[in-house]
């Protein structure tokens, strides 16, 4: 047993089983399906496994990478049993994660450094955006860390007055303005109260808006460079927000945001009412970006710091 799993608790891990049970039950009877009949890997077994994958949300092209991953193996051992294929796609898809997510943290930490850390994040309207900043802050003060919230969503006045809410709940301070005010504005003020309070923590809200793409770059580009005025070589993350459940619209969403600006970490939210849960592997191959936090319930505790190695045995087992 790794180190690892010893540190990450029984709670922690029930769960994560329970959220991603939707998504372990539809995907094992689809492959149970795809072997009936079946006793070695062939061909037909791999089309079918093929169309499982995709079915699963997992994407088209990290489910090629996969099944061409299998078709060496296969080649090598031409009688490779059905019975071993769950082991053999546990482990092809526990190193496509490995390549992404090098880390396999189990706490929510930020790196030790003297201006506070700061965390500006981004997604569409509804995918949870905002309930993700309030469970960080929870953990974040939970874990001892000071931490300040700006209300840079200022498009609209149900975006504040929500994290206004969870401002309340985990009683931390929040930085705000009236809707329609500047977003950079506000993140302005965010960080010179933060370094006057010697925060640890600075999590800011942005707009949700898509509809265009150059508008929501030349945003975030100025909140970027307005919130660098205050503390140098800030954000020190961006994170991108995606809701688990809505699949391949989640990958679209992903591209989105990766054109619009440099996203550095990810977190899929709403993973316990779905049974597309395989989006969490295509995102975190396709882009290349490491998923950080994923979400498996409504509870403040329900956010989870992703560990790949426990996601995997929770997928699999």
């Amino acid at each position: 047993m790794s180190f690892f799993k010893k540190i990450f608790s029984k709670e922690k891990k029930e769960t994560l089983d329970k959220g991603l049970e939707k998504t372990k039950t539809t995907f094992f009877d689809k492959l149970s399906k795809a072997v009936a009949g079946k006793s070695t890997v062939d061909a037909d077994v791999l089309d079918n496994l093929e169309e499982v994958l995709v079915s699963s949300d997992v994407g088209v092209d990290t489910t090629l990478k996969i099944i061409d991953r299998i078709e060496e193996r296969v080649a090598k051992d031409k009688y490779l049993g059905t019975t071993e294929l769950n082991k053999i796609l546990r482990e092809e898809i526990a190193n496509l994660l490995n390549e992404t997510n090098s880390g396999e943290a189990t706490e929510f930490e930020i790196p030790e450094q003297d201006t506070p850390y700061v965390i500006m994040v981004v997604g569409v309207n509804g995918v949870g955006k905002t309930t993700t900043i309030g469970k960080l802050a929870y953990h974040f003060k939970q874990a001892g860390k000071k931490v300040v919230l700006g209300a840079a969503d200022t498009f609209r006045a149900a975006a504040i007055d929500q994290l206004q809410v969870w401002a309340d709940r985990t009683d931390v301070p929040i930085i705000k303005q009236s809707m329609g005010s500047d977003p950079a504005s506000v993140a302005f003020d965010t960080l010179e109260s933060a370094v006057t309070q010697n925060a640890d923590v600075v999590i800011i809200d942005t707009a949700g808006r898509l509809h265009n793409k150059v508008n929501l770059m030349n945003e975030l580009t100025k909140i970027k460079r307005v919130m660098e005025k205050v503390i140098p070589n800030t954000p020190n993350e961006v994170l991108l927000v995606l809701d688990g459940s809505t699949g391949q619209n989640a990958f679209e969403q992903a591209k989105q945001f990766t054109a619009a600006t440099e996203v550095t970490s990810l977190a899929v939210t709403k993973l316990d009412g779905t049974a597309k849960g395989g989006v969490v592997i295509g995102i975190s191959d396709q882009f290349k970006i490491p998923v950080k936090y994923i979400g498996v319930g409504e509870g403040i505790e329900d956010l989870q710091v992703f560990n790949k190695v426990e996601f995997v045995d929770s997928f699999f087992n």
